[in-house]
């Protein structure tokens, strides 16, 4: 039987600073999903102050999402000195994405990393960040507005 659920979640690696996109790519021997360098111009028409570098996004949901975020490292995870290096050399962040999108009434995904994540994080200095959006019916959304 197929999954019905309509709860998703994506995970992915993001790098934000100040750095050439090409370069990293380069010095990780990995192509982003996608990248942008400093000074384009972003949809919404400005200029962007800072580059960014975006790798490994995993939309094969589970549950469990530690396993999409296990995914989104997995290459990344014989790379960590090149990482330290790119931390060291560069004005620059490290994220782990994860953006789950519940839907009101469906059971919750479990956002607990495992130590093997937790362990990758801390030895390249790399933020955990939750982007969390809920979806409720216009219905039940009426009624939780009108009891405010």
């Amino acid at each position: 039987m197929e999954d019905q659920t309509l709860t998703k979640c994506f995970t992915y690696f993001s790098m934000v600073g100040i750095f050439d996109p090409d370069t990293i790519s380069q010095m990780l021997e990995l192509e982003p999903e996608d990248s942008s360098k400093i000074g384009d111009i972003g949809i919404t028409g400005i200029k962007f102050e800072s580059a960014d570098w975006n790798y490994g996004y995993c939309y094969d949901y589970d549950v469990d999402v530690d396993e999409q975020m296990r995914k989104t490292i997995a290459p990344l995870m014989s790379k960590i000195d090149i990482l330290k290096k790119i931390k060291k050399s560069y004005d620059v962040d490290f994220y782990l994405e994860v953006v789950p999108t519940v839907v009101y009434g469906e059971s919750t995904p479990c956002l607990a990393p495992s130590l093997e994540v937790m362990k990758f994080c801390c030895d390249t200095q790399t933020k955990l960040d939750i982007d969390l959006y809920v979806d409720i019916p216009d219905s039940i959304y009426a009624n939780i507005k009108s009891n405010w």
